[in-house]
């Protein structure tokens, strides 16, 4: 008796051995996870506009996640794709500390990766550094819990669901969703190196597509492909995945729609426009109503069972990328902006680039997702090619501000400690910076100057180190209350059969990503027996394990635009990591281990500083409860709505930050069917708009729902819902409460 759990156990793994020799090359797990983050008061992460805190959601945020092994006991790593504007050291070093605690030693600093789609419509307060957290007030627990929980949920799910499975992998390129916004930088570099491409920018998607090998049923996909999730301007105040969010839910609904079973619809309906506007006649507004904290989470259109398709959109070398495809005008004149400097007669602030639906972003946003996604489906449905081989990793801590650098005339340099310059302060086309800047300004203002040192005087090193730029902010010699600056980062490859990931912890220009995977590519054949050549394929993962802004080629650095002047750790940044990556990747070619993984960075959670303060309470007038309908639909003359109409309704609501119903919803549009009313959007929709405001006078706060009826949706009648929750004072307990708009028709 007391061998039966020996042979049990040998059982399964011959078991598993077989299913996979028989089955698949790998077992493949895929997971999904809502980490939206508060929907009111929250500083966005991106632009660093201290006016521009989020005001409700355009669709949810994720965080998106594969596991791949070679079997149950070989080697493994995790990728995880975040709807964040970035990845945070904190946020790594706090998940780690998760999975250890659940998982042992199976997933660790060396074989996690967890990357930021560059969304800059996503809550902020997340880092652990100072300059990512002035204009969020500091740090922000409910922002950071949200996405922590959310990827560790999304870990979780994989894990739960590794089976035998095959990984197609296929590439092509994507069409007219980027453009260069640094021209002139990018020209500085070699004109020798520059005819080797046929672009300022890498087009290039690089697309996994994931195949269960029992049922023969795709269970997801991942991609790689660089352009500025920026298609929001800074005046945004939903909260929005961006082009790349937009592309992931085109995905995941085009994936579904094709696999729905072909039966007819049981939502259509027999009833004419003239029966359909006399039922909604009938159904007036429902007045505020209590309910339970899953009541949302029940009326969510898709509901999160870890079985759904996970379509994901990573970043790549995204530095001088935009996807404001048009190109950058001023606004006063409408005439194209400096060369140069990206402005309009001095002035930064009135250059601004334009997307493909300008003036109204929304539209961009949806136009450059559309484009990866239809990008991405083709090379979805032609993808073919089977990776195989092995799975290994490499993974190292370095003080990145002072490296010692060889280059290729043997002469010795160092890295220095973080800085930023002016043209930081100027912003880039995408979202302009402060008034008095200008990209490639070679001096700072006395005035500038004088705020500088006020706060933070460099050194002379620093000053000499960072030359050409000059320094106007020396954030890595700023210690006080906490680093402003990270020194220590991680850098890693993952290797998937001939597919490499690089591990990037910040945004590399078009020509830095090139080179970066070329000296890699080139030391993987170099120093292995054949096991590596031509075919292997590099991809760079973005902003990724932790952030540390922008990697610039040293001829680029020269002319110090804002990408260059956001390059940390002086002009031999770009050098300093591809030596760093090429010894990993030798590591990687020649077996060798990784002895001493370096100094861990500091986990800073302990020493942060918050200043956003809580939500003070909800009261509404008398006679008057939280969910009652303020402003019903409008109706227009005919007496019903058309594909394209915006109904819309506004409730009494309280602060979104007492609840972030996570894996629920604010708003969701429902349609009678029979006597039931059923989902049919949520605030995970694309056409469904959550708006959150407050009445400067009175502080009483409203939810706006507007619908955007989409070009398939049925003909039938509808109604508008809100959920929410609400305190009476800071201590109270929450409640949860919902409300209905009075029935309408659509045709």
């Amino acid at each position: 008796m007391a061998q039966r759990p020996i042979i049990t156990v040998l059982g399964l793994v011959c078991f598993w051995s077989w299913m996979q020799s028989t089955y698949g090359e790998y077992l493949i797990g895929v997971g999904s996870y809502d980490m939206t983050g508060p929907a009111a008061d929250v500083n966005m992460m991106g632009y660093a506009n201290i006016e521009q805190n989020t005001a409700g959601i355009h669709f949810r945020l994720r965080a998106r996640t594969f596991i791949v092994a070679e079997n149950l006991q070989g080697p493994r790593f995790v990728f995880v794709n975040l709807d964040a504007g970035m990845a945070s050291q904190l946020l790594t070093i706090k998940l780690l500390e998760r999975l250890k605690s659940r998982f042992g030693n199976l997933y660790t600093e060396e074989n996690v990766a967890i990357s930021g789609i560059h969304t800059h419509a996503g809550p902020g307060g997340y880092l652990q550094y100072v300059v990512y957290s002035v204009t969020s007030l500091g740090f922000v627990t409910q922002s950071f819990d949200a996405i922590a929980n959310a990827v560790e949920q999304s870990i979780i799910q994989a894990h739960n669901n590794l089976k035998p499975g095959s990984i197609f992998i296929n590439t092509g390129d994507v069409k007219e969703a980027s453009i260069n916004r640094s021209p002139s930088a990018y020209l500085l570099n070699p004109a020798e190196e520059r005819s080797r491409y046929p672009s300022n920018v890498d087009t290039q998607m690089t697309l996994l597509k994931f195949v269960d090998s029992a049922s023969g049923k795709s269970k997801g996909s991942f991609s790689w492909f660089a352009t500025h999730g920026t298609s929001m301007s800074n005046n945004n105040k939903l909260i929005s995945g961006d082009n790349k969010g937009v592309a992931a839910r085109l995905f995941e609904d085009w994936f579904t729609s094709q696999n729905k079973s072909s039966s007819p619809n049981s939502n259509s309906t027999e009833l004419d426009i003239g029966e359909l506007v006399q039922i909604a006649q009938l159904i007036k507004a429902t007045g505020g109503k209590d309910c339970n904290e899953k009541s949302s989470q029940a009326s969510k259109v898709r509901k999160n069972d870890g079985s759904l398709f996970v379509g994901a959109f990573c970043q790549s070398n995204v530095g001088d990328v935009s996807p404001n495809v048009l190109g950058a005008f001023c606004i006063d004149s409408g005439k194209p902006c400096d060369f140069n400097h990206s402005s309009c007669n001095g002035n930064d602030l009135l250059c601004v680039g334009r997307g493909p639906g300008y003036p109204n972003e929304i539209l961009s946003t949806k136009i450059i997702g559309e484009r990866q996604f239809r990008s991405a489906v083709e090379l979805f449905g032609s993808a073919s090619e089977e990776l195989t081989g092995k799975i290994d990793y490499r993974h190292v801590y370095l003080n990145f501000t002072n490296i010692e650098v060889e280059l290729d005339n043997k002469k010795v340099v160092k890295t220095c400690p973080a800085a930023l310059g002016p043209g930081f302060a100027a912003g880039t086309t995408d979202g302009p910076g402060v008034f008095g800047f200008q990209q490639g300004d070679p001096e700072i203002s006395p005035f500038w100057k004088n705020v500088r040192d006020f706060l933070k005087e460099p050194s002379q090193y620093q000053v000499d180190c960072q030359n050409p730029k000059p320094v106007l902010l020396s954030s890595g010699e700023m210690f006080d209350p906490y680093p402003w600056a990270p020194a220590i980062l991680p850098i890693q490859i993952l290797r998937l059969g001939k597919l490499i990931i690089l591990s990037v912890p910040g945004e590399f220009t078009t020509m830095a990503g090139r080179r970066l995977r070329e000296a890699v590519k080139e030391t993987l054949i170099s120093n292995s027996n054949g096991e590596f050549n031509n075919e292997t394929h590099v991809v760079i993962a973005g902003l990724t394990n932790t952030y540390s802004q922008y990697i610039a080629t040293f001829e680029e650095y020269h002319q110090q635009r804002y990408e260059a002047a956001s390059t940390l750790y002086g002009p031999h940044t770009l050098s300093a990591y591809i030596q760093e990556f090429n010894k990993l990747a030798q590591a990687m070619a020649k077996g060798d281990k990784i002895y001493g993984n370096g100094t861990s960075p500091p986990d800073l959670l302990s020493v942060q500083k918050s200043f956003l303060l809580d939500p003070f309470g909800d009261t509404t007038p008398d006679g008057i409860k939280l969910g009652d309908i303020k402003e019903d639909i409008a109706f227009p003359g005919s007496g019903y709505f058309t594909k394209g109409d915006k109904p819309s309704a506004t409730f009494w609501s309280a602060n979104p930050r007492y609840d972030l119903l996570t894996e629920g919803t604010y708003a969701v549009v429902e349609r009678l069917q029979g006597e039931r009313w059923i989902s049919v959007q949520d605030d995970d929709d694309l056409s469904l708009f959550f708006r959150w405001k407050v009445d400067n006078t009175s502080f009483h706060g409203f939810a706006a729902i507007e619908w955007e009826i989409p070009t398939d949706a049925i003909s039938g009648v509808y109604r508008l819902k809100h959920f929410g929750a609400s305190k009476k004072t800071i201590v109270s307990p929450i409640n949860y409460f919902t409300g209905a708009s009075s029935a309408f028709a659509v045709q």
